[in-house]
């Protein structure tokens, strides 16, 4: 029987000798597509994107002041203080060593499986680099809350400590929020933007106690299972944020690290807590002869850091 040209599914327009370069498309579209899908923190803060460098400066800037002018008096006069003398400074974030996840598909397993691996190991890759990600903003906003004041003379974040039984029900979780929120307002931390994130525990506990008394402090649905905002904050469940005493780890070039053991809730608005994006989310792919098999990379590099401490608010059962 004389040789047949087959239709080979992953080749651009049926020409070409990379039998793979549609498959690795929709491969990386999966993994990027499972990264957003995953990422809970990323749109809640201040993300910057570098194009070269090892770093990027946040200019950070204090408050204005007013004063009622006499007539006849000059307002450029400095003995008058009638000019503000706005106070300013930097937050530098750097860029972490890159961040990879990472598989291999062995070519006989994959040709002996009767289902289609690859669409699992991107969902993988992608969540396991999601899950990263959020764990470790997640730890800066709780250091923020901890952090003394970026600009001399203002407000550095804040602690609420509530007692090692002080959250066990919906309602002191409520309470706690409202507390949390009333820090803010004390600091003139802007009313949008802002957000109170915790594990599913406390959430559902939340979920429960507003629907017991008629969903009158929150905007959210008990048959959905689901609070949508408390205190004019909006209310997410998250598995990531910290609750253990977490090291510092190898290639990190800023500060995550620290005792969260006692961490239940984080609110915060936007701009507590930023990150410079250097590199983003990419898959690179190589069949590797030796191993028959290929090799699978999804990396990123950014890094995490604190801008306005007195946007965060740690939530602790202290």
């Amino acid at each position: 029987m004389s040789a047949t040209t087959p239709s080979r599914l992953g080749l651009v327009n049926n020409t070409g000798t990379d039998y793979t370069e549609l498959f690795l498309k929709k491969f990386a579209g999966e993994v990027l597509t499972t990264f957003e899908t995953e990422n809970v923190f990323k749109p809640l803060h201040t993300v910057r994107t570098i194009s070269n460098g090892k770093s990027a400066q946040f200019p950070v800037t204090g408050v204005a002041s007013a004063a009622y002018h006499v007539a006849g008096e000059n307002i450029l006069d400095s003995g008058n203080s009638y000019l503000s003398q706005i106070k300013a400074n930097e937050k530098v974030i750097n860029i972490d060593s890159m961040l990879t996840a990472n598989t291999m598909i062995y070519e006989l397993d994959e040709a002996m499986n009767h289902y289609d691996v690859r669409s699992i190991y991107t969902t993988e890759l992608g969540r396991a680099l999601a899950k990263k990600h959020d764990q470790t903003v997640a730890q800066v906003v709780a250091l923020a809350a901890r952090a003394s004041a970026t600009i001399t003379g203002g407000n550095g974040g804040s602690q609420l400590d509530k007692g090692a039984s002080g959250l066990d029900t919906g309602a002191e979780i409520a309470d706690a929020i409202y507390d949390a929120a009333e820090l803010l307002d004390e600091k003139d931390v802007p009313s949008n933007d802002r957000y109170a994130v915790m594990a599913p525990t406390e959430y559902y506990l939340l979920v429960q106690h507003l629907a017991a008394v008629g969903n009158a402090n929150a905007v959210g649905s008990y048959v959905e299972g689901e609070v949508v905002k408390v205190a004019g904050m909006r209310v997410i469940a998250s598995n990531n944020v910290p609750s253990s005493n977490i090291s510092a780890e190898t290639g990190v070039n800023n500060t995550y690290d620290g005792d969260f053991s006692n961490t239940k809730i984080l609110v915060f608005q936007k701009g507590a807590v930023g990150t410079v994006k250097l590199l983003d989310l990419k898959l690179e792919s190589e069949r590797k002869i030796e191993f028959q098999g290929s090799l699978f990379v999804a990396r990123y590099a950014m890094g995490h850091g604190i801008l306005r401490p007195e946007c965060a608010v740690e939530i602790r059962n202290v």
